[in-house]
């Protein structure tokens, strides 16, 4: 595992990890130091915590909470790149969220973390004005907003399900710019189109079709924060073919255009501040 801390500050350090451990690496108990979100960019990993399985797969959160153990186990593939956000104490008692709500665990990719996860990777290539500290602030509080609704209640699922889905997922997110619908990712994975569904959704936390939309989003805030490709284009290889769509889709879970999205790596700071903090809205 790789660490490379990107920021240092009072209230919260931001790191990317690296790691490229595979099935036959060993595991190893681990603890969390802070109160942390991790926000995966690539790859997968299975994460064990407070006597729960968790698959995590791109666009999914870990959420870790002081002194609370975990272990992380790549049983399906290698390697996997997260950026991780762990915050001071005093910055989670301002958020007004007790500490015992703050459980480890995981979030199934939500569309409005996933574009803020791509966007401070840009920020970090970048090197731009736009201040990863700020970034924190809207992830946090973005966070909050996901955990406020109903927690879902896990399912137990043998190894062998739990593999498939995650690698039924793998298969979405790489054809994700081409015409997929339940039945062809469910001839796919090797299933019928009623327990693919039931499958991916008890394991992931998400319908394939959600993964697919927020999967479509997340290679979108990619592309937007570091092309130079035409938003029309961009809509077009992500697999969006209405461009009118692809843009409320995109404004409805980034809080700004595409086009003003693009904007902020470079340093539009007033963009960042003014536009991007909106109240977390249903991901589509």
């Amino acid at each position: 595992m790789a660490a490379h801390t990107l920021l240092h500050s009072n209230f919260v350090d931001v790191i990317d990890y690296r790691c490229d451990a595979g099935p036959h690496s060993t595991s190893f108990v681990e603890v969390h130091a802070a109160f942390s979100v991790s926000y995966v960019r690539q790859g997968s990993f299975g994460c064990h915590t407070r006597g729960e399985f968790h698959e995590l797969v791109a666009g999914a959160t870990l959420i870790g909470r002081p002194g609370e153990e975990f272990r992380c186990t790549h049983e399906h593939v290698c390697g996997d790149e997260c950026l991780s956000f762990h915050f001071s104490d005093e910055f989670v008692a301002d958020l007004g969220i007790h500490g015992d709500r703050w459980q480890a665990g995981s979030l199934p990719p939500v569309a409005e973390l996933m574009v803020l996860g791509e966007l401070g990777a840009a920020i970090t290539a970048a090197a731009s004005e736009v201040g990863l500290d700020e970034l924190a602030v809207l992830f946090a509080g973005r966070y909050i907003g996901a955990i406020s609704g109903k927690q879902r209640k896990r399912t137990t699922m043998s190894a062998s399900d739990r593999r498939r889905a995650v690698r039924a997922a793998l298969w979405i997110d790489a054809h994700s710019g081409d015409e997929i619908n339940l039945d062809l990712a469910a001839r796919a994975a090797g299933l019928s189109p009623h327990h693919f569904l039931r499958m991916f959704a008890n394991a992931l936390g998400v319908t394939p079709h959600q993964y697919l939309v927020r999967s479509r989003l997340r290679h979108a805030a990619r592309l937007l924060a570091g092309d130079e490709a035409s938003i029309t284009d961009i809509a077009g290889a992500v697999g969006f073919n209405d461009l009118s769509n692809f843009v409320r889709t995109f404004h409805r879970v980034a809080g700004v255009s595409p086009r003003h999205f693009r904007r902020i790596p470079g340093g539009d700071r007033k963009i960042f501040q003014d536009r991007l903090e909106v109240p977390l809205r249903p991901s589509p």
